[in-house]
């Protein structure tokens, strides 16, 4: 005897990622501390490249007086580094930050499985 396929249970199959994460157990919980690492790590990377360049700056200028004599236009050139290259610099970082960490939401959403 053969019971009717519509009649048979159907095993329930594997879960969606993306109900791990919202119901919050366990394996949902790896997935979004690992997007809050990658996020931290990026967040630190940028930060630490931005401080050292800005740093690196304000040292070079500090241990070389002769720079200060130094004039572009009448402008100062340490006026000039500080005001017209810092800024950017804040702006390179600051858009390669929000891209790279656009990316790291996209590879989660698609770890997920969302669209």
């Amino acid at each position: 005897m053969v019971a009717p396929r519509n009649l048979a249970q159907r095993s329930p199959g594997p879960i969606p990622v993306a109900r791990e994460v919202a119901e919050q157990t366990d394996v949902g919980e790896v997935f979004i501390t690992s997007l809050i690492r990658s996020q931290l790590r990026l967040a630190v990377v940028v930060a630490a490249g931005f401080l050292l360049l800005v740093a690196g700056c304000g040292l070079l200028l500090a241990l070389a007086p002769q720079l200060h004599s130094i004039t572009v236009l009448t402008v100062p050139l340490p006026w000039l580094v500080l005001g017209a290259g810092i800024y950017p610099v804040t702006g390179l970082c600051a858009w390669l930050f929000v891209r790279s960490a656009a990316r790291n939401e996209a590879r989660y959403r698609d770890l997920i499985g969302e669209k």
